[in-house]
């Protein structure tokens, strides 16, 4: 999810990406996907962007929107056990979340179908 409190601070204070990227010693790109919420920013480079942009972090902080999934692997080995920890984002589990929504009320329908 784009930061957009982030883009916006960062415009009202002139800088560009490039300089924001220079002050974090990271590339452009690596910013860049900061921002469109592609990476997910860290506590510290929270704190170094609302110190450069003279905000607090609260100003600026957007959550990340992604869920974390532990699997446990059923595998029979050295590794039985082993948690899988597995990041998907929000959007996905929503699309899932209203698919598995209209086949329960198909699934309804068909049912009031055979009573008939």
């Amino acid at each position: 999810m784009e930061k957009t409190k982030l883009i916006e601070s960062r415009k009202r204070k002139g800088f560009s990406q490039q300089q924001m990227a220079e002050h974090l010693c990271m590339d452009v790109s690596n910013y860049n996907r900061r921002e469109k919420g592609q990476i997910k920013i860290h506590t510290n480079e929270w704190e170094k962007i609302a110190s450069l942009l003279e905000v607090a972090v609260e100003e600026i902080y957007e959550n990340e929107e992604s869920t974390l999934i532990i699997c446990k692997d059923q595998s029979i080995g050295i590794n039985n056990g082993t948690n899988n920890i597995y990041t998907v984002p929000e959007f996905l589990l929503e699309s899932q979340r209203k698919y598995i929504a209209k086949l329960e009320e198909e699934i309804k329908e068909l049912k009031e179908k055979l009573k008939l």
